[in-house]
Formats: structure tokens, sequence, C-alpha cells
């Protein structure tokens, strides 16, 4: 996920976008515990996502706040 993408979304996208990451995050501890996972590399992707969609969003705060 570039972030040149996330900063096209709305707000509201990027809200969503969030959740559903950081279930995604979630569900890939939970296997990683149970020795489930399959690519163990993903959750540092997933990682990266939310901090790249969190930054687009204190972006826009910084933004408009200035």
């Amino acid at each position: 996920m570039k972030a040149t993408t996330l900063r096209e979304r709305s707000a509201e996208e990027l809200a969503k976008n969030l959740t559903d990451l950081e279930e995604q995050l979630f569900k890939l501890r939970f296997q990683k515990s149970t020795g489930q996972i399959e690519n163990p590399i993903k959750i540092r992707e997933v990682r990266k996502d939310i901090a790249r969609v969190l930054t687009v969003i204190n972006e826009r705060r910084v933004k408009e706040s200035a």
C-alpha cells in the first residue's frame, strides 16, 4: 500500500482501512501465538500499513490546524 494512494482517499475510507488493518493484525498475532501462521512477514507488512494510514491521518490534522 502506497502513501500516495492513501492520500487520495477520504477520511472515512482511511478510518475504515485502519480498522480493517488492526483487525487483520490481531488475527495474525493470534495465528502466530497458536503456531498456525503461514507467513510471519505479513505481520510486519500490516504494521507498516497501519503506520502509513496513521501518518496520512496525522498529516491531515496538522494541515487543518495550521
